[in-house]
């Protein structure tokens, strides 16, 4: 009988001292330096001119169209050589 009394008494003083630590630690929020970098703004670059291929009528930048002699846009070599009087 005395050691069922001990045996209860010893769970009872295990659930109470596992309960009381849980309560008793508070939660720290993760160091600044564990948290990810937040997102740097983006910056879009300006907007670019866009113009068409003097052939097909593709839409393009005007950084990437390649032009003839008399001023007009191409999206391509094969386009430029196709178009009469080209080159």
């Amino acid at each position: 009988m005395l050691l069922r009394i001990l045996v209860w008494l010893l769970l009872i003083l295990a659930a109470w001292w596992l309960l009381r630590g849980k309560r008793s630690r508070p939660v720290a929020p993760p160091p600044a330096q564990a948290r990810p970098p937040a997102p740097a703004a983006r910056t879009l670059a300006p907007p670019e001119a866009m113009v068409d291929c003097a052939f097909c009528g593709l839409h393009l930048p005007a950084s990437e169209a390649l032009r003839d002699a008399a001023g007009l846009t191409y999206c391509c070599v094969e386009h430029r050589a196709r178009e009469p009087g080209s080159r």
